[in-house]
């Protein structure tokens, strides 16, 4: 019987870290990013840009609401910072549409667009979760020639956002 017990703790002893890695983390579930126009990390990922870490992983820029960095202020992602990577310039008029690829939709707050600094446009989430795509029409206003857009989707339920730059030519 003593053998039996022993067997018994040795296997649970086992079985229990396997458990704990298969148990769901305590975060968002959500993952995503611009797919069109190609954001920084879009770019990455098609190989358009040489890249680090982030081209396997494109929908991970994750980070604290709030932030004002391509990179959500990850070193591992802090090249998505650099204006003189050689990032492909879209060229889009006065308007544009940004499509987001949510690889993991997530209850979301809304989603925000910034240019230098200052919101262009909001877009309110509702609280609910997003399908597989979902695209804004943002208009630049009078903005024009070439700017870095920050598209930033705030998750509802949590304090961190997902983050993406998107490099365009408004005017053509």
């Amino acid at each position: 019987m003593k053998k039996i017990r022993m067997l018994a703790i040795a296997i649970g002893a086992g079985v229990a870290p396997l458990v704990l890695v298969t148990l769901p983390a305590d975060h968002a579930s959500a993952h995503g990013y611009v797919s069109q126009p190609p954001s920084r990390q879009a770019q990455c990922a098609a190989g358009t840009v040489e890249c680090g870490p982030i081209k396997y992983e494109p929908q991970s820029v994750e980070g604290p609401k709030g932030l004002r960095s391509c990179s959500a202020g990850h070193s591992n992602f802090a090249e998505l910072d650099d204006d003189s990577k050689g990032w492909k310039v879209t060229p889009v008029g006065s308007t544009a549409a940004f499509s987001w690829k949510n690889t993991a939709p997530h209850r979301t707050t809304n989603w925000e667009y910034f240019v230098g600094g200052n919101k262009i446009g909001e877009f309110d989430g509702g609280n609910a979760q997003p399908g597989e795509t979902v695209t804004h029409q943002v208009n630049f206003g009078g903005l024009t020639g070439k700017q870095k857009v920050l598209a930033v989707w705030n998750i509802a339920d949590t304090a961190n956002a997902f983050y993406a730059c998107v490099d365009v030519q408004i005017g053509g």
